[in-house]
């Protein structure tokens, strides 16, 4: 989801029934939404290691028609009941990997606040809360990076993992690694592409690995299409994968890896 320079708003004041402001006196939801479901994959075991919920439209429209109706009036309830969904969603459909759910740290005013309704969809659904992943975009231009800082290490206190997604494309880039290392980064599916036959994203792509096994983070490349793709990310020991070359996202369900994908 990229919600790109919006303001984070001040008013922090918690009401007594545990719910900030933010989201008190955010907007109903005038709209409905649902998911899919893309599979992140362990070369290295040939399994399936998370599924990333995607947001789509009620019938299976793309994700625009759906952020095209999130405003400054409904965008905290729309981060919350998104959350909620993909729990509720992922345990209806028996998922047993991690679970990567999308936030908007911009709709978050409080962490520890806001984190209530992920906790009671997760025990309503029986999801083990360290089965998820909450990731962000890099290039969502967060215009306070501490108060990014401070909701990842309070998702990690309750024991989520966190990941920075589209590494290399965006605002934070290594000013945010300095000051928090989180679970795992995405590589940018713009530095995948072709990435077996050219030389500077090859470059860029070893780097961005030997960087991140010195921080004891994950690697993830996304967006991989082809088997080269696939092969030199390998090469350079990135073993966690996303993309087309293993499966589409599955609108309301989850998919199976052909064999084709792991040869």
């Amino acid at each position: 989801m990229n919600n790109k320079d919006i303001p984070i708003h001040p008013d922090t004041t918690t009401f007594p029934h545990g719910k900030c402001a933010g989201c008190h006196d955010s907007a109903p939801l005038d709209f409905d939404f649902e998911y899919a479901y893309q599979p992140i994959v362990d070369l290295a075991t040939r399994s399936i290691y998370a599924y990333e919920a995607l947001v789509r439209g009620p019938n299976g429209e793309s994700a625009a028609s759906v952020l095209a109706q999130v405003t400054d009036a409904n965008r905290y309830r729309f981060d919350q009941a998104c959350r909620v969904k993909a729990v509720a969603g992922a345990a209806q459909l028996g998922m047993k990997e991690f679970l990567s759910i999308n936030f908007l740290p911009n709709a978050v005013y409080r962490p520890e606040v806001c984190i209530r309704s992920t906790l009671e969809a997760a025990r309503i659904h029986n999801f083990p809360t360290d089965k998820i992943i909450f990731e962000v975009t890099e290039g969502e231009r967060v215009l306070d990076r501490p108060h990014l800082v401070n909701i990842f290490s309070e998702y990690r206190r309750f024991g989520f993992q966190t990941a920075i997604d589209d590494f290399g494309a965006g605002f934070a880039g290594l000013n945010l690694l300095a000051e928090y290392q989180p679970d795992i980064i995405k590589i940018d599916m713009d530095l995948v592409r072709d990435v077996d036959h050219h030389a500077p994203r090859q470059a860029i792509v070893r780097s961005i690995a030997g960087l991140c096994c010195e921080l004891n983070i994950k690697v993830l490349a996304e967006g991989i299409e082809t088997r080269a793709e696939r092969d030199f990310l390998a090469s350079c020991g990135i073993t966690l994968m996303q993309g087309y070359w293993f499966s589409k996202p599955v609108f309301q369900g989850l998919a199976d890896i052909p064999d084709s994908a792991w040869n």
